[in-house]
């Protein structure tokens, strides 16, 4: 106790040196007998080592896994059957609002290029969305084809799944075979044509959410 009066005493002295009394002694209480004495004040805690830190990464990340469900395989959903259309819903009048939303879809997307047609409106339409569409087999290597007509109901990379007007749903690979739009115009009190196009089936092998962002080149393409 003495070594401890002696040490104020001494502090205090030395303070008195550069302040005043009652400045020495404010300062004194408030700095000096008051302050908190950090042993290590610059260890971390335990629960913030790398270790501690590493083990709560890992453990999150295992019940982030736990709690996300992992995406179905290709062999999976074909014995789901998720993209089979029950017998139930093969009907044309079902998908025949699709369509109209379709039309009113195109419509806006080609804007003042539904009547004059070019090189904007062929950009747009290729990168289009094309399920129900009503699409019809203009020119294809098969001859039994040509003249199928219906709306697309799925858009694969390789084939066109249509619905046609007798409520039969048929496959219409894109290879080979030209397939034919038509849009009405948007007054059907004008004397106006529908907007005619035609899709190159052997350029369009591609998913429509692959062809948002892809660039169509100029190909030779075999006579059908």
């Amino acid at each position: 106790m003495p070594q401890k009066d002696e040490t104020q005493s001494l502090t205090q002295a030395l303070l008195r040196r550069a302040h005043s009394p009652d400045a020495a002694d404010r300062i004194h209480s408030d700095k000096i007998q008051r302050r908190p004495l950090f042993l290590k004040p610059s260890s971390p805690p335990p629960s913030t080592t790398r270790g501690a830190r590493r083990k709560a990464r890992l453990e999150k990340k295992k019940r982030a896994k736990a709690l996300k469900p992992q995406p179905l395989s290709a062999c999976e959903r074909r014995k789901l059957q998720l993209y089979r259309l029950p017998r139930e819903g093969q009907a044309y009048s079902i998908f025949t609002p699709l369509s109209n939303l379709w039309i009113g879809y195109i419509r806006e997307i080609l804007g003042t290029e539904l009547y004059n047609g070019g090189r904007g409106a062929a950009a747009k339409l290729s990168a289009a969305d094309f399920h129900g569409a009503e699409v019809e087999v203009s020119r294809s290597r098969c001859p039994s084809r040509v003249g199928v007509r219906g709306i697309v109901i799925k858009d694969s990379r390789f084939t066109f799944e249509i619905i046609t007007r007798q409520n039969q749903v048929k496959t219409l690979p894109k290879e080979g075979t030209m397939f034919r739009v038509y849009i009405p115009p948007p007054d059907a009190t004008l004397d106006q044509k529908p907007f005619c196009f035609e899709i190159h089936g052997d350029q369009f092998q591609h998913r429509s959410s692959d062809r948002a962002n892809k660039k169509f080149k100029h190909h030779f393409l075999k006579k059908l």
